[in-house]
């Protein structure tokens, strides 16, 4: 039994209430370790570590910091095999996706933010007749906040840390209590990657215990938050008085627009890769496929008869394309959202059940077959709520106007794809959207350097690139005369 422990000041520490939480393999249903149960003391005490490490960090030469970034990215390609595995335990998802994605991106998240760190540049403005020069003073800000979602757990929890590191901020981060392994083990080795005791602290424990005590510390100057659009909302409300800088990347209900004159193969592979990639568990995914009228039997044709050649297989088989869903609460939601919309008279091209276990060792995992369903309008609840899980839905459109009018009914707004071979709709539709992200003929293709995130319920703010380095810095204006 693995027991994992909190990461403050540098020291590895048990909780102060001596309560743990039992962590439970998604393909077995067996507990396979325990993690801390933190509270608002264990909080306290990494925040107190944070804010004494602040003024050294914060001072210290963005090449070192660069410099720390690169080596723990270093350290992550050497135990790469060891995260994937855990990756893989811990979350469900197959080894495969582990190895090709989660894994590499965490690294890639480490050694990108330690590169741009080094190219962030201040502005200078000098007026006419030269007599003032003003310019920006980007500043750290001092202890953030970081939590990350269970979904990609190593990829996310890197994201968010890098950059905040990297611009001079000191660290408390909790990742999901639901996937907490690799941040765990990305914790034991930031002293060896350099960093000194309180710049960075990893506290475990429960959302609405030390998530909780995380945001409404008086001393943590912003969070930056991955996760469910209710708890942004929550995080929202608890700091609106408070003046905490907030990135709020939340969920989504994203389209594929199919246009009858798309790359009908291409399409195909991609939209079944977009809708059930880590079991649809990827704020990002479609899941809503809306398809002109004139393809729409073909399309849907083709799409179902795909789907129905997934088998949901042990994570740890190499093999395996789709693996166990996260937990057995988040299964169950997914399966009512499907009684839902059979109530409401979805006809189930597909799926719409759990799947059965791959062997022995999975017989109490949490399995389901990829979902299609058809028949539903716009305005029901499996077409407006994010239901993350390996489901989609079918709707029609006969017009450009009609496509873009149900895109963009929904309340969320983080990503939609459109495929097309006309390049002039493409861009007409895409400037439509009411998305953070357009995906022209792909999926899931992304540049470190652009704006990541959503609009409306999707979230507040932007991630990556030099987006990321500015919320985590604060910009001082300066002005001095020239004589």
């Amino acid at each position: 039994m693995m027991e994992l422990q909190n990461l403050i000041g540098g020291e590895m520490t048990n909780p102060q209430s001596g309560q743990w939480l039992d962590n439970v393999e998604p393909a077995t249903g067996q507990v396979f370790s325990r993690i801390p149960r933190s509270d608002a003391a264990d909080i306290e005490a990494a925040v107190e570590a944070a804010r004494a490490a602040f003024p050294k960090w914060s001072s210290t030469p963005f090449e070192e910091r660069a410099a720390c970034l690169r080596r723990w990215g270093a350290l992550v390609a050497k135990h790469s095999e060891a995260l994937i595995a855990a990756e893989s335990q811990d979350n469900g998802k197959p080894v495969s996706l582990a190895q090709a994605v989660d894994i590499p991106r965490a690294q890639k998240n480490l050694e990108f933010f330690a590169g741009a760190i080094e190219h962030f540049a201040s502005e200078a403005h000098i007026p006419g007749g030269a007599e003032f020069i003003h310019y920006t003073h980007r500043k750290p800000i001092g202890v953030v906040g970081c939590i990350s979602p269970w979904n990609l757990p190593l990829y996310l929890f890197t994201w968010k840390i890098a950059p905040a590191l990297a611009a001079g901020n000191c660290v408390v981060a909790k990742p999901s209590e639901v996937t907490p392994v690799t941040a765990w083990m990305l914790s034991n080795w930031a002293a060896e990657a350099g960093f000194p005791a309180g710049v960075f602290n990893v506290v475990h424990g429960l959302g609405h215990e030390a998530g909780q005590a995380l945001v409404e510390h008086p001393k943590v100057k912003a969070i930056s938050f991955t996760g469910g659009t209710q708890t942004g909302a929550h995080i929202a409300r608890t700091t609106a008085g408070m003046f905490k800088k907030l990135s709020l990347e939340l969920g989504g209900k994203n389209p594929a627009i199919i246009f009858a004159d798309c790359d009908f193969e291409n399409a195909i592979s991609t939209t079944i890769r977009s809708s059930f990639a880590n079991q649809g568990q990827i704020c990002l995914c479609s899941s809503r496929i809306l398809i002109e009228d004139r393809l729409y039997e073909a399309f849907r044709d083709a799409l179902v008869a795909k789907a129905k050649r997934i088998i949901p297989g042990d994570p740890s088989d190499n093999t395996t394309k789709m693996g166990a869903l996260v937990s057995a609460p988040h299964r169950d939601k997914v399966l009512g959202y499907i009684a839902s919309a059979k109530e409401q008279g979805a006809n189930v091209l597909c799926g719409g059940a759990p799947a059965s276990a791959p062997n022995e060792r999975c017989a109490s995992g949490y399995f389901m077959q990829p979902t299609i369903l058809e028949g539903l309008g716009s305005e029901c609840n499996i077409n407006q709520e994010e239901i993350f899980g390996p489901v989609i839905t079918l709707q029609r459109f006969s017009s450009e106007a009609e496509a873009i009018a149900l895109a963009n009914d929904s309340d969320y707004g983080l990503a939609a794809t459109i495929w097309t071979q006309d390049a002039s709709k493409a861009h007409r539709v895409a400037s439509q959207i009411e998305s953070g992200i357009a995906w022209i003929n792909c999926w899931l293709v992304r540049d470190l350097r652009t704006p990541f995130g959503g609009v409306k319920s999707s979230g507040v703010g932007r991630e990556g690139g030099f987006e990321a380095l500015r919320f985590f810095t604060e910009p001082q204006s300066v002005c001095i005369p020239t004589h």
